[in-house]
């Protein structure tokens, strides 16, 4: 350890973020960040547990007490390397992972957590800045091809992996952009895209090949695909959105909210649209959906400007606190904000939304709700309406963020006539295997909707399945991903 009582002498600060009335005038990062002083600090704080719950808490099972070791001794360089032996993307969980580590940090007892995931961050920003992570093609290359089907960071993951055993690697992506979520669903200030590309470009330089606007099944046929390639691993998520079947839903107005961030991060990239502007701009707007992406809608459409925005959840509030129930050091159902909730717009909680109402050109004008409660009943919580609560909020612009249900069947899965789970994921043997002997299957597409740390660790994992298929052994780590419920 650097300092054995930095947990005593410092308090827990996390790099700091712009203020909320000047980032949301552009799209930049929300972040500064830190002093050399302050990174030393707080990487001080680290205990170096005798068992690193970190660790376990990490899909990724990064080895956090060593790098904030390094950190805290002002060895950068040997940082990275540590932190890339189990993250391939360490720049993206930086910034976008809630950061289930910290929550298993032994601090978090009593304390506050240190904080590793703004260690994380700045690790690969000081390494990037240096120029120490450089593309590392393989020592030797076999005579196999790996098929990547879909580009986001289980396909990344899972791409760089098998291309470092020496494996001739392509990644199809239907889209225009590579990356996935990462570059078409997360918004730019939340994740600028150009941290995504540097990373794409490192992969390219190391001979990774990617094809983009290429939908496999229609543009490649199924029986092409497994005649070509020795294995193929399908990464292509869970992209089919939950929707909300009550009376309105198809007035003008209503949109998923991945349609609405997806089309805002085209327009920030100079592309033409396709489809009509969805906009928020002097709009009341509605969010449906208390998660992450209903945040990001909320965060977009407080820079473009919209009237008023309300984000509702059908849950109760979650405490500020944990509940017994929920002991240190599972994951914390507690309240939480994000940097969009600090830039304005509401909450509420506890809503149920009956039905929209429109105006005479069939546009969304209001949403008809009523409050509920959960009562538990025979071990489980029941919602029911409360009586004579109904409500009205006015809308001109309604975002679905309720999450997804299953990767899309039409075309490539049924076509391939993959086995799903009772999910609706494509079911996989625990060397993540379909029921087709070459097809794999990682990340969302196999586990249903989750984070993006999870996805890394996913696609890792199944790259090193797919590395002992083809050769009966491999050196690439194994990951033993640390499943909780989402």
């Amino acid at each position: 350890m650097g300092d054995p009582v930095g947990f005593k002498k410092y308090n827990r600060k996390t790099i700091p973020r712009r203020k909320s009335t000047k980032r949301i005038e552009d799209w930049k990062e929300i972040y500064t960040s830190w002093s050399l002083k302050e990174s030393h600090e707080q990487s001080s704080r680290c205990m170096d547990c005798g068992i690193p719950f970190c660790n376990n808490g990490c899909p990724l099972g990064n080895l956090i007490p060593e790098f904030n070791d390094l950190v805290s001794e002002g060895n950068w360089e040997e940082a990275i390397v540590r932190l890339h032996s189990t993250n391939n993307f360490p720049e993206f969980t930086g910034r976008i992972c809630p950061a289930p580590c910290e929550a298993a940090c032994t601090l978090s007892i009593n304390s506050e957590p240190v904080t590793i995931e703004m260690i994380e961050k700045t690790i690969t920003d000081t390494a990037w800045e240096n120029g120490w992570i450089k593309p590392e093609k393989p020592k030797f290359r076999t005579n196999k091809n790996i098929a990547i089907v879909g580009s986001g960071p289980a396909g990344l993951a899972a791409a760089q992996q098998l291309n470092r055993a020496g494996h001739y690697v392509t990644v199809f992506e239907r889209n225009e952009v590579i990356g996935g979520l990462l570059s078409i669903g997360i918004p730019e200030f939340k994740l600028e895209k150009k941290i995504v590309n540097r990373r794409i470009d490192q992969m390219k330089k190391e001979g990774i090949k990617f094809q983009v606007n290429t939908d496999v099944g229609i543009d490649i046929k199924p029986s092409d695909l497994i005649k070509k390639y020795d294995a193929i691993c399908l990464a292509g998520g869970s992209t089919v959105p939950r929707d909300l079947d009550i009376k309105g839903r198809e007035y003008k107005g209503i949109h998923f909210a991945m349609d609405y961030l997806s089309q805002q991060n085209s327009i920030l990239r100079g592309d033409k649209l396709i489809d009509k502007r969805i906009n928020a701009e002097g709009k009341n707007v509605v969010i449906i959906g208390g998660g992450d992406t209903g945040a990001d809608c909320l965060g977009t459409s407080i820079r473009q400007n919209a009237k008023n925005i309300i984000q509702i959840e059908i849950l109760p509030r979650p405490p500020i606190e944990r509940n017994e129930d929920n002991p240190w050091p599972n994951w914390p159902m507690v309240f939480k904000s994000s940097s969009a909730h600090e830039e304005g717009g509401e909450r509420d909680y506890n809503i149920l939304t009956k039905n929209f109402i429109s105006d005479s050109k069939n546009n969304v004008k209001k949403l008809e709700c009523v409050r509920v409660e959960w009562i538990k009943e025979s071990n489980k919580k029941i919602m029911k309406e409360i009586p004579n609560s109904n409500f009205a909020i006015e809308a001109e612009l309604v975002l679905i963020a309720m999450g997804f249900t299953n990767p899309q069947h039409e075309g490539l899965l049924n076509d391939l006539k993959l086995n799903y789970d009772n999910r609706g994921n494509v079911k996989a043997n625990k060397k993540m295997q379909s029921n087709i002997d070459k097809i794999f299957t990682c990340g969302d597409m196999h586990r249903g909707q989750s984070l993006v740390v999870h996805a890394i660790a996913s696609g890792r994992k199944c790259a090193r399945n797919i590395d002992v298929f083809l050769e009966g052994k491999s050196s690439l780590p194994s990951v033993q991903e640390y499943i909780r419920p989402i």
